[in-house]
């Protein structure tokens, strides 16, 4: 999908097609969802009254100023509702190249163990399926039996491979991507037309968005404030008729839309739709806009440590042979037991011992067997010709072991295996015959810049968890030097709940990623859940955010996007309640000048003529909604510098400059008016 995403804001074709919904929106069944611009439209529909009634009588102005007023109302109504159609378009263009993805396949449906030829379309929840490479898989579903590489670039835009196997939590597949290698057995989870895809392209398209509930109490704000304003407007005609001042209906509906926050009004939607598509952009699907709004004030966030903080693999850093051994003899014994290792550790094993010289084909391994690793084991090896035992595991398999078989386990070895798992490290002890003969050291490499980024969401007030299923002291040591502010070490799925629980009972709002079924109660606790794509149909029905990437540092990311749309939506809204003021000293002292020559001291923008003034307020009102139209979709910027430092940032910028900006702008319009009226 990132192939698909384009780098220009305003394409043309999506330019054209939002200029035709501005005016489709005009239906007065879909403004009233916006009150601030129902009210400008219901101005508007007034003021095309008047305009027509001066064309035979001048006493409520003149036609051509009547016109002028009525034009500028109604081109502030196009541009609002050009603003929310321009960031609905972006988010139809991503559904477009979606669409093209979810075309009708081929499939082999599983039927009494013979395959049938069917379409996708007639594929049903329960049905099995058979894939092979070449195959474009036709429906999401669960792998039952077999492994496979699979192109998944049409979801992600990524164009490396990953790998699907039965079982565990990498089992999950997307219809549209493409098997590349091997024959896969898959289990439909979905019914035709509640695909991932279908959720995505009703997501992306707009058709399942809701107002959140901040957007919500903004919106019931703003519509006080209109409120507020409604009276103040009205109020004037009685001080009017005191001064002997005449007001014109084209004055008192300006000065109401002038007053109203049409700027945070006309811009509201399209704030929210952008903060989605910005996650979409980042490649993550959110189920609603409520979760991209909660992650902006996330207080809690829970990572798990392999593969997010750490690289994932652990690696052979050091061997420490027993007193009285070689140390070549040592690192010989440790590669032969690592010859049949085909896990990334076992295959560390072996680079490291390279460094010293050593190489495989210099072992003697003709007629020997191999001992592979198993879980119930937990240890590999070897079994030499000449009879000889070699076996590297876990410190308690291997004193087991050589305990049995009546031998002593060295305390020096015990103090080595603490000492490694203090400082972070995984110790994997090595005996030969049942003795132990030394440990070799594997570290697990905490991932570069990722300190930085803890420090980055420290500073949003953002405190991390690091989830582990390492013993306490080697997750003390990773969660130190990682910077992580607490951990849950040896971690049950239960425990994550818990602490989730907990958190929440404390006020405080979580948010955890995960990918496996016994993921799905704790994703679904959390206040935003961010479920991988590759993972377990039942962790991404759980979350309400799916990572296509299936990156487990997007959390971060997701919270920078969601302080980012609460960001944007607050100073807008300081910048449009701000920008009022000018407007105010623009078209008040302009009115009863006249009439009480002392308000002139507050013309202080020396604005040429009554109607100048407010035609001059309403074209910068106006044109205000457009020229903020790109911060709206892009963002304002976010800092991680705290939240009142942020504050004063922000009222200092969008503030002041809501009151200054208005000022300068008036006049220079005024320049030009003036010359007219």
């Amino acid at each position: 999908m990132k192939n698909n995403q384009t780098t220009s804001l305003f394409p043309k074709e999506q330019v054209m097609e939002s200029l035709k919904q501005s005016f489709v929106k005009l239906n007065p069944r879909v403004m009233i969802k916006n009150p601030i611009m129902f009210m400008v439209e219901v101005c508007s529909v007034i003021m095309f009254a008047v305009m027509i009634y001066s064309i035979f009588n001048d006493e409520q102005g003149s036609f051509a100023y009547n016109a002028c007023v009525f034009v500028i109302l109604f081109i502030t109504l196009l541009f609002a509702n050009f603003a929310e159609a321009i960031a609905e378009t972006r988010g139809k263009a991503q559904a477009d190249s979606l669409r093209k993805t979810r075309e009708e396949t081929p499939a082999k449906r599983i039927v009494d163990g013979k395959i049938q030829h069917v379409s996708s379309s007639q594929l049903k929840k329960g049905d099995v399926f058979e894939c092979e490479a070449g195959d474009v898989i036709p429906s999401d579903g669960e792998i039952i039996e077999g492994l496979a590489s699979i192109d998944e670039s049409a979801i992600t835009g990524e164009s490396a491979p990953v790998i699907r196997e039965a079982g565990g939590d990498k089992s999950s597949v997307t219809g549209g991507t493409k098997v590349l290698s091997d024959r896969i057995k898959v289990l439909v989870t979905t019914q035709p037309g509640e695909s991932f895809l279908d959720k995505m392209i009703a997501l992306v398209e707009g058709a399942s968005r809701k107002k959140t509930p901040n957007e919500i109490a903004l919106t019931i704000l703003l519509a006080a404030f209109t409120l507020v304003f409604v009276i103040v407007c009205v109020t004037l005609k009685p001080f009017a008729d005191y001064t002997g001042t005449v007001i014109t209906i084209a004055a008192f509906l300006s000065l109401f839309v002038c007053l109203i926050p049409t700027t945070i009004g006309g811009l509201l939607s399209a704030i929210g739709i952008a903060g989605m598509d910005r996650a979409l952009r980042a490649n993550v699907i959110t189920k609603s806009g409520k979760a991209v709004e909660t992650a902006g004030d996330i207080d809690t966030l829970l990572l798990d440590k392999t593969g997010t903080i750490t690289i994932g693999n652990r690696k052979a850093t050091r061997f420490y042979a027993v007193e009285g051994m070689e140390e070549k003899a040592f690192i010989e014994a440790c590669m032969l037991s690592s010859v049949s290792d085909e896990t990334p550790e076992g295959k560390s094993v072996i680079e490291l011992a390279h460094e010293s010289g050593l190489r495989v084909r210099g072992l003697h391994t003709e007629g020997a067997r191999m001992i592979k690793f198993t879980a119930e084991t937990r240890c590999s090896g070897i079994n030499l010709k000449d009879g000889t035992e070699i076996r590297k595991g876990a410190f308690d398999t291997i004193r087991k072991l050589t305990e049995e078989a009546g031998n002593k386990f060295p305390t020096e070895i015990t103090k080595l295996v603490e000492m490694i798992s203090a400082n972070g490290g995984t110790p994997l002890v090595v005996s030969i015959n049942k003795k132990v003969a030394g440990v070799i050291e594997l570290q697990d490499i905490i991932k570069p810049g990722i300190q930085e980024r803890f420090e980055r969401l420290r500073k949003m007030g953002v405190k991390t968890v690091m989830v582990t299923g390492d013993n306490p002291l080697t997750a003390k040591y990773i969660a130190e030097k990682a910077g992580v502010d607490d951990f849950i070490a040896e971690a049950k799925p239960e425990d994550k709940m818990e602490y989730i629980k907990k958190e929440q009972a404390a006020g405080k709002l979580v948010a955890m990623m995960g990918d496996g079924t016994n993921d799905a109660p704790a994703l679904a606790q959390a206040n935003v859940g961010v479920a991988m794509n590759s993972g377990t149909q039942a962790a991404k029905e759980a979350g309400n955010m799916v990572d296509l990437d299936n990156d487990p540092t997007k959390l971060i990311e997701i919270v920078e996007i969601g302080k980012q749309l609460l960001m944007t939506r607050g100073t807008l809204t300081t910048f449009s309640i701000a920008n009022d003021v000018a407007k105010y000293f623009a078209i008040v002292p302009a009115l009863f000048m006249l009439s009480i020559p002392e308000l002139a001291a507050l013309n202080i923008m020396g604005l040429h003529s009554p109607e100048s003034a407010i035609l001059s307020a309403i074209i910068f009102n106006a044109i205000i909604i457009p020229i903020l139209i790109p911060l709206a979709l892009r963002g304002v910027q976010y800092k991680p510098i705290g939240a009142s430092a942020l504050l004063r940032r922000n009222l200092l910028i969008y503030g002041a400059g809501g009151i200054i900006v208005p000022f300068v702008g008036i006049k220079l319009i005024d320049l030009i008016v003036g010359l007219f009226f």
